[in-house]
């Protein structure tokens, strides 16, 4: 399972039982940035639910590749959602996401009113790939030792 997770929203995507594609699920809202029992009870679901093994959590670094207060807050979602899952849950550097989502739905004909609805699940989406991608290309390169 991949999260792109923001103040106010969590984008979630989930892989194939291969782990080949990631494909978009659905955005959590919540009402601020600290009212998050309801962010994990439902991704405690999902992870029921789908079977998920691990999870990916994008992080927000500057492009500079350091890190900030947003980073922080994400490192402590994160922990807290290992904690109450179970799981094995990365951290995956998740620069330039949201600016390749928006382009995403910018190419697919999305209104640009009608984006905001959307832009947090494909980020999660390219964050689960990046991810995949990594993990597949690093099983290729040990097959070939």
């Amino acid at each position: 399972m991949g999260l792109d997770f923001g103040s106010k929203t969590c984008g979630v995507a989930l892989s194939d039982p291969l782990c080949i594609t990631a494909q978009s699920l659905e955005t959590i809202k919540r009402d601020g940035a600290n009212k998050l029992r309801r962010t994990y009870a439902r991704l405690e679901e999902i992870v029921d639910e789908y079977g998920v093994s691990e999870i990916v959590v994008g992080l927000p670094k500057h492009m500079n590749a350091d890190e900030g207060d947003r980073a922080e807050l994400t490192r402590e979602f994160a922990e807290k959602l290992s904690a109450r899952t179970g799981l094995n849950v990365v951290m995956w550097d998740e620069r330039l996401t949201t600016v390749a989502a928006e382009r995403v739905l910018q190419e697919s004909g999305v209104r640009r009113e009608n984006r905001k609805d959307y832009i947090d699940s494909i980020a999660a989406t390219l964050i689960l790939q990046g991810y995949l991608d990594y993990l597949k290309n690093r099983q290729v390169g040990n097959d070939e030792k």
